[in-house]
């Protein structure tokens, strides 16, 4: 009776449907991953169409704004200087939020950690001109190098003024100090002090301005402040009207979604 079951398994295994079947798991290492990822694997088998609400919940609650994380400055400190700087530049009033609320630190980050920081694009060879305009870049350094040189030096120079970090001073006392760098009264080695304020006086402006998906802007606030209607592709509905029209702010992100 046992030789008569075990005839009817063999021919049953060698049925053409059983083959392909046993073939198909054999050949997609379904039988040596589904072992080792039982979990993963074996919830695809099971139920591949089955659609987990629970799943898709836990990931928009896990949302974050990636647009804040550094990614250039790697020392907490230097990070903290720039942001105190960039709020003086720029500072919160009546009308809306400074130059960290509008997220312009980490569209400074974003930036340097980019071609622009390292100058990919530059011709960076000599000879190199001494000249008295902040606007004019002429170092050999790259705009990055710039940066932890200029953020370094400020926090320098408020210790040895102040015996305080630069983020620790008060307004007036910041005010001053970039003040003095501004008019290149604060040595750097490798560039002078006025190409550095020209740079982070620049990118403050751009991050406060610039399209909230390069880091900057948060919240379109810069162009809600200025009433400007952002990124939008025409105004072929507005063209006729005789009134001044306030329209709603648009970004490239609303292009992207």
């Amino acid at each position: 009776m046992s030789d008569e079951k075990n005839q009817n398994k063999e021919q049953e295994n060698n049925q053409p449907g059983q083959q392909s079947r046993r073939s198909f798991l054999k050949n997609s290492g379904l039988f040596a991953g589904g072992i080792i990822g039982g979990g993963l694997l074996g919830s695809f088998i099971d139920n591949p169409f089955t659609k987990d609400d629970t799943a898709s919940n836990n990931v928009e609650e896990s949302k974050k704004n990636l647009t804040e994380t550094r990614m250039f400055f790697t020392r907490v400190e230097d990070f903290s200087v720039l942001e105190a700087a960039v709020e003086r530049i720029y500072p919160e009033d009546d009308n809306g939020p400074g130059a960290i609320g509008l997220g312009v630190p980490y569209f400074i980050d974003k930036q340097l950690a980019g071609p622009y920081g390292s100058n990919k694009f530059d011709y960076m060879k000599g000879p190199v001109q001494e000249v008295d305009v902040a606007s004019s870049y002429q170092t050999l350094m790259s705009r990055g190098e710039v940066f932890i040189e200029g953020v370094r030096k400020l926090n320098e120079q408020s210790v040895k003024s102040h015996d305080e970090k630069f983020y620790d001073l008060e307004g007036e006392q910041q005010d001053e100090i970039l003040t003095a760098m501004e008019s290149g009264e604060i040595d750097l080695r490798g560039v002078e002090g006025p190409t550095f304020f020209g740079l982070l006086r620049q990118m403050t402006i751009e991050g406060a301005y610039a399209d909230p998906l390069y880091g900057g802007n948060k919240d379109m606030m810069g162009w809600k402040m200025k009433e400007h209607p952002g990124i939008r592709p025409g105004y072929s509905d507005l063209i006729e009207e005789e009134e001044f029209q306030l329209v709603e702010q648009m970004s490239l992100k609303d292009y992207q979604a």
